[in-house]
């Protein structure tokens, strides 16, 4: 099959990478495959840019998309006269701006598939696709959408234990003693100021505990100052950004993670990711996250004090991604891409 991914952003984070590692895997099965994203927002943001990534996986699309939720109506139009002029089996669409301009810019005979990656993106105005996947099973009920299914978070290869994690957290300057990590875009959505607050709790039972916050974002001053005010700012250490290559790192060195709420990927993939490297995984019950959880907990910091750093483990399966394109592949037959349908 000929395999085209839309998405509308110019930053290596969100559901960017998981979409580049599922684009890799669909090819690594004998497909043709290529991610078309945003080539207009170029310094969008300080975060990771994708398409040097995509290039050296050999996976972007060089047709001349534009391709941005900036793009002007003229710009947008004339995205979807080159999509509709490409030879493709199959268009998966991943954000709306990428489901309209697919929608109205579909190759003839090309089947047309959306992946919502945050309930936020059903609407009464999603466009009409052939198929869909949804990041937790909660969200299949109710779709008007046959076929569909549940697409889980996507862990690339780099997340396993560490060999040796003492020597690890040595190298990235690490303390010893029982590590907490947080790692998502500091907004208010993830709760990090719960996660404060229960630090602050969980050190009269552990007083060694320390907190490691990953990531940047609008509320990074209102943190540290959070932090002062609760008098635990020497057992936090904010660790800004980390690129997709450090990230996998860090998070071997946590004892535990944190995942308080989601933004813009409802799979819960670092959920997934945390307990790939062997971490403890304490979440709130939201999108997939309790399906990669050790506990789950109310958003309330005397019951995530509680319950952090407790030998409480659960057995979970985190879904090889060979296994994900292939029952992606599946769904695309089932539409009668690439002129296959199964009985």
């Amino acid at each position: 099959m000929k395999i085209l991914h839309l998405l509308a952003s110019p930053t290596f984070s969100g559901p960017a990478e998981p979409v580049a590692l599922l684009a890799a895997a669909q090819r690594a099965l004998g497909h043709e495959v290529k991610m078309a994203i945003d080539r207009k927002r170029l310094r969008a943001s300080s975060e990771e840019p994708a398409a040097p990534r995509l290039q050296e996986l050999g996976l972007l699309d060089e047709t001349g998309l534009e391709l941005s939720v900036k793009s002007s109506p003229f710009a947008a139009l004339g995205d979807m006269r080159r999509l509709k002029g490409r030879p493709t089996d199959v268009v998966h669409a991943h954000f709306t701006h990428d489901h309209v301009i697919a929608r109205y810019g579909l190759p003839r005979g090309a089947r047309l598939v959306r992946s919502i990656h945050a309930p936020r993106s059903l609407r009464v105005t999603t466009p009409r696709c052939d198929a869909m996947t949804v990041p937790y099973p909660a969200l299949l009920a109710g779709l008007s959408v046959s076929p569909a299914m549940v697409l889980p978070a996507v862990v690339g290869p780099a997340f396993v234990p560490a060999a040796d994690r003492a020597a690890l957290r040595a190298e990235l300057g690490l303390p010893p003693g029982p590590l907490v990590g947080m790692v998502s875009t500091l907004q208010e959505s993830r709760r990090h100021e719960l996660g404060l607050d229960a630090l602050a709790r969980l050190r009269a039972r552990v007083p060694q505990a320390r907190l490691v916050v990953m990531g940047d974002g609008e509320r990074a001053a209102v943190l540290r100052a959070r932090a002062v005010t609760l008098g635990v700012e020497g057992a936090v250490i904010f660790a800004g950004y980390r690129s997709a290559t450090e990230f996998p790192r860090w998070v071997q060195a946590f004892d535990e993670v944190w995942v308080l709420g989601l933004g813009n990927d409802f799979a819960g993939r670092s959920a997934a990711q945390a307990r790939s490297c062997g971490a403890r995984v304490v979440t709130v019950d939201e999108g997939g996250l309790p399906g990669y959880a050790d506990v789950v907990v109310p958003a309330e910091a005397g019951a995530l004090a509680e319950a952090a750093l407790r030998e409480t483990r659960r057995a979970h399966a985190v879904t090889p991604v060979s296994e994900i394109a292939q029952q992606l592949l599946e769904l695309y037959t089932r539409v009668g891409a690439g002129g296959m349908k199964r009985p």
